[in-house]
Protein backbone atom coordinates (compact mmCIF):
# COMPACT_ATOMS: atom_id res chain seq x y z
CA UNK A 1 0.00 0.00 0.00
CA UNK A 2 1.01 3.20 -0.72
CA UNK A 3 1.91 5.78 1.79
CA UNK A 4 0.61 8.85 0.59
CA UNK A 5 -3.25 10.21 0.64
CA UNK A 6 -4.31 13.11 -1.29
CA UNK A 7 -6.95 15.36 -0.53
CA UNK A 8 -9.07 17.80 -2.96
CA UNK A 9 -11.96 20.13 -2.29
CA UNK A 10 -12.31 21.30 1.32
CA UNK A 11 -11.44 19.22 4.11
CA UNK A 12 -14.30 20.14 6.56
CA UNK A 13 -16.85 19.26 4.19
CA UNK A 14 -19.54 16.30 5.28
CA UNK A 15 -19.51 14.69 2.14
CA UNK A 16 -15.98 12.62 2.10
CA UNK A 17 -15.76 10.53 -1.48
CA UNK A 18 -12.98 8.30 -0.98
CA UNK A 19 -10.83 6.66 -4.35
CA UNK A 20 -7.88 4.53 -4.70
CA UNK A 21 -5.47 6.44 -7.57
CA UNK A 22 -1.89 5.13 -8.90
CA UNK A 23 0.78 7.53 -10.30
CA UNK A 24 -1.07 7.72 -13.77
CA UNK A 25 -5.05 7.98 -12.48
CA UNK A 26 -3.68 10.85 -9.71
CA UNK A 27 -3.41 13.24 -13.05
CA UNK A 28 -7.11 12.98 -13.88
CA UNK A 29 -8.11 13.71 -10.31
CA UNK A 30 -8.21 17.90 -10.54
CA UNK A 31 -10.14 17.85 -13.31
CA UNK A 32 -12.58 14.93 -11.73
CA UNK A 33 -13.45 16.90 -8.85
CA UNK A 34 -13.79 20.24 -10.90
CA UNK A 35 -17.00 18.29 -13.32
CA UNK A 36 -18.57 16.82 -9.80
CA UNK A 37 -18.50 20.30 -8.28
CA UNK A 38 -19.87 21.48 -11.52
CA UNK A 39 -22.24 18.77 -12.05
CA UNK A 40 -23.70 18.92 -8.29
CA UNK A 41 -22.73 22.34 -7.12
CA UNK A 42 -22.20 20.47 -3.74
CA UNK A 43 -19.72 21.42 -0.99
CA UNK A 44 -16.95 17.85 -0.36
CA UNK A 45 -13.66 16.76 0.15
CA UNK A 46 -12.68 13.96 -2.50
CA UNK A 47 -9.37 11.81 -0.40
CA UNK A 48 -7.37 9.69 -2.83
CA UNK A 49 -5.25 7.46 -1.36
CA UNK A 50 -2.04 5.80 -3.38
CA UNK A 51 -1.72 2.56 -3.98
CA UNK A 52 1.69 0.86 -5.44
CA UNK A 53 0.71 -2.35 -7.17
CA UNK A 54 -2.53 -1.72 -8.61
CA UNK A 55 -3.49 -5.51 -9.47
CA UNK A 56 -2.18 -6.70 -5.86
CA UNK A 57 -4.20 -3.80 -4.03
CA UNK A 58 -7.14 -3.83 -5.16
CA UNK A 59 -8.02 -7.47 -6.09
CA UNK A 60 -10.04 -9.02 -3.29
CA UNK A 61 -8.72 -12.43 -3.94
CA UNK A 62 -5.69 -13.98 -6.09
CA UNK A 63 -6.50 -14.81 -9.56
CA UNK A 64 -4.17 -15.57 -12.61
CA UNK A 65 -2.54 -12.97 -14.87
CA UNK A 66 -5.34 -11.96 -17.68
CA UNK A 67 -2.90 -10.05 -19.97
CA UNK A 68 0.98 -9.72 -19.37
CA UNK A 69 2.69 -11.45 -17.38
CA UNK A 70 0.94 -10.02 -13.87
CA UNK A 71 -1.67 -11.64 -11.88
CA UNK A 72 -3.50 -10.63 -8.68
CA UNK A 73 -2.46 -10.83 -5.33
CA UNK A 74 -5.45 -10.74 -3.67
CA UNK A 75 -4.71 -8.09 -1.44
CA UNK A 76 -7.87 -5.94 -1.27
CA UNK A 77 -7.84 -6.60 2.67
CA UNK A 78 -5.44 -4.53 3.58
CA UNK A 79 -5.84 -2.15 1.16
CA UNK A 80 -9.44 -1.64 3.04
CA UNK A 81 -7.99 -1.50 6.47
CA UNK A 82 -6.03 1.73 5.76
CA UNK A 83 -8.93 3.23 3.67
CA UNK A 84 -11.13 2.54 7.14
CA UNK A 85 -9.15 4.83 8.84
CA UNK A 86 -9.93 7.86 6.83
CA UNK A 87 -13.62 7.34 8.15
CA UNK A 88 -13.48 7.57 11.90
CA UNK A 89 -15.60 10.52 11.80
CA UNK A 90 -19.15 9.52 11.91
CA UNK A 91 -20.30 12.93 11.68
CA UNK A 92 -19.48 12.98 7.81
CA UNK A 93 -20.95 11.05 4.83
CA UNK A 94 -18.20 8.28 2.81
CA UNK A 95 -18.62 7.33 -0.57
CA UNK A 96 -16.40 5.10 -1.63
CA UNK A 97 -14.99 4.71 -5.76
CA UNK A 98 -13.00 4.56 -8.69
CA UNK A 99 -12.58 3.17 -12.20
CA UNK A 100 -11.58 0.01 -13.32
CA UNK A 101 -9.89 -2.31 -10.77
CA UNK A 102 -10.43 0.52 -8.64
CA UNK A 103 -13.91 0.59 -8.93
CA UNK A 104 -14.35 -3.46 -8.42
CA UNK A 105 -12.60 -2.82 -5.39
CA UNK A 106 -15.17 -0.04 -4.40
CA UNK A 107 -17.94 -2.66 -5.07
CA UNK A 108 -16.44 -5.41 -3.40
CA UNK A 109 -15.44 -3.15 -0.09
CA UNK A 110 -19.77 -2.32 0.36
CA UNK A 111 -19.93 -5.80 0.69
CA UNK A 112 -17.30 -6.20 3.79
CA UNK A 113 -18.69 -2.68 5.59
CA UNK A 114 -21.45 -0.75 5.99
CA UNK A 115 -19.58 2.55 6.68
CA UNK A 116 -19.85 4.14 2.76
CA UNK A 117 -23.65 5.36 1.63
CA UNK A 118 -22.54 4.51 -1.64
CA UNK A 119 -20.21 3.09 -4.62
CA UNK A 120 -19.03 4.44 -7.49
CA UNK A 121 -17.69 1.85 -9.94
CA UNK A 122 -16.56 4.02 -13.17
CA UNK A 123 -15.86 0.66 -15.77
CA UNK A 124 -15.34 -1.53 -13.23
CA UNK A 125 -13.06 -4.62 -13.90
CA UNK A 126 -16.40 -7.04 -12.75
CA UNK A 127 -14.69 -9.28 -15.46
CA UNK A 128 -12.26 -10.03 -12.40
CA UNK A 129 -12.78 -14.28 -12.07
CA UNK A 130 -15.93 -15.45 -9.99
CA UNK A 131 -16.86 -11.88 -8.74
CA UNK A 132 -20.25 -11.91 -10.16
CA UNK A 133 -20.31 -15.29 -8.08
CA UNK A 134 -19.45 -13.54 -4.92
CA UNK A 135 -22.09 -10.88 -5.57
CA UNK A 136 -24.49 -13.30 -5.58
CA UNK A 137 -23.96 -14.97 -2.95
CA UNK A 138 -23.16 -12.31 -0.64
CA UNK A 139 -25.23 -8.93 0.06
CA UNK A 140 -23.98 -5.59 -0.27
CA UNK A 141 -23.98 -2.98 2.74
CA UNK A 142 -24.78 0.19 1.37
CA UNK A 143 -27.85 2.07 -0.37
CA UNK A 144 -26.60 3.35 -3.92
CA UNK A 145 -24.22 1.87 -6.40
CA UNK A 146 -24.03 3.40 -9.69
CA UNK A 147 -22.11 1.02 -12.71
CA UNK A 148 -21.21 2.45 -16.04
CA UNK A 149 -19.00 0.65 -18.84
CA UNK A 150 -17.60 2.24 -22.53
CA UNK A 151 -19.93 1.00 -25.22
CA UNK A 152 -16.46 -0.57 -26.85
CA UNK A 153 -15.08 -2.30 -24.21
CA UNK A 154 -16.66 -5.45 -24.86
CA UNK A 155 -15.18 -5.64 -28.00
CA UNK A 156 -11.98 -6.00 -26.43
CA UNK A 157 -10.03 -8.99 -28.14
CA UNK A 158 -9.35 -10.38 -25.15
CA UNK A 159 -12.09 -12.65 -24.22
CA UNK A 160 -11.98 -12.25 -20.65
CA UNK A 161 -11.98 -8.66 -21.02
CA UNK A 162 -14.73 -9.06 -23.42
CA UNK A 163 -17.15 -10.40 -21.05
CA UNK A 164 -17.27 -7.04 -18.78
CA UNK A 165 -20.15 -6.45 -20.74
CA UNK A 166 -21.99 -9.24 -19.65
CA UNK A 167 -20.78 -9.48 -15.95
CA UNK A 168 -21.99 -6.40 -15.36
CA UNK A 169 -24.91 -6.33 -17.07
CA UNK A 170 -25.34 -9.31 -14.79
CA UNK A 171 -24.57 -7.36 -11.90
CA UNK A 172 -26.98 -4.57 -12.19
CA UNK A 173 -29.57 -7.27 -12.19
CA UNK A 174 -27.91 -8.85 -8.80
CA UNK A 175 -28.32 -5.64 -6.93
CA UNK A 176 -31.62 -4.52 -8.30
CA UNK A 177 -33.04 -7.62 -7.20
CA UNK A 178 -31.44 -6.90 -3.98
CA UNK A 179 -33.09 -4.01 -3.49
CA UNK A 180 -30.31 -1.14 -4.24
CA UNK A 181 -30.85 1.68 -5.85
CA UNK A 182 -28.56 1.38 -9.06
CA UNK A 183 -27.78 2.52 -12.34
CA UNK A 184 -26.02 1.01 -15.57
CA UNK A 185 -24.87 3.95 -17.64
CA UNK A 186 -23.03 3.26 -20.94
CA UNK A 187 -20.52 6.07 -22.01
CA UNK A 188 -18.85 6.31 -25.73
CA UNK A 189 -15.75 4.40 -25.97
CA UNK A 190 -12.81 1.95 -24.91
CA UNK A 191 -11.73 1.52 -21.66
CA UNK A 192 -9.53 4.19 -21.72
CA UNK A 193 -11.21 7.05 -22.44
CA UNK A 194 -12.55 9.78 -20.13
CA UNK A 195 -11.40 7.97 -17.20
CA UNK A 196 -11.47 10.77 -14.92
CA UNK A 197 -14.85 12.28 -16.36
CA UNK A 198 -16.64 8.73 -15.83
CA UNK A 199 -15.52 8.49 -12.51
CA UNK A 200 -17.25 12.01 -11.97
CA UNK A 201 -20.47 11.34 -13.01
CA UNK A 202 -20.58 8.43 -11.40
CA UNK A 203 -19.79 10.25 -8.02
CA UNK A 204 -21.42 12.82 -9.08
CA UNK A 205 -25.00 10.51 -9.51
CA UNK A 206 -24.54 9.05 -5.72
CA UNK A 207 -24.46 12.37 -4.54
CA UNK A 208 -27.03 14.53 -6.36
CA UNK A 209 -29.23 11.46 -8.09
CA UNK A 210 -29.04 11.03 -11.85
CA UNK A 211 -26.96 13.66 -13.78
CA UNK A 212 -29.41 15.62 -15.65
CA UNK A 213 -32.45 14.37 -14.30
Amino acid sequence: MGSGEYNFGNPDADIVMIQPVDGHSIRDIEPEVSEIRKLTGKDFCMKCVMVENWNDELSPWEAPPVFGKDGFGGQAEETLKKILELTVDKSKIYYIGGYSLAGLFALWSAYQTDIFKGVAAASPSVWFPEFTDYMRAHDVKTESVYLSLGDREEKAKNSVIASVGDRIREAEVILSDKGIKEILEWNPGNHFTDAGLRTAKAFAWLISGPVGS
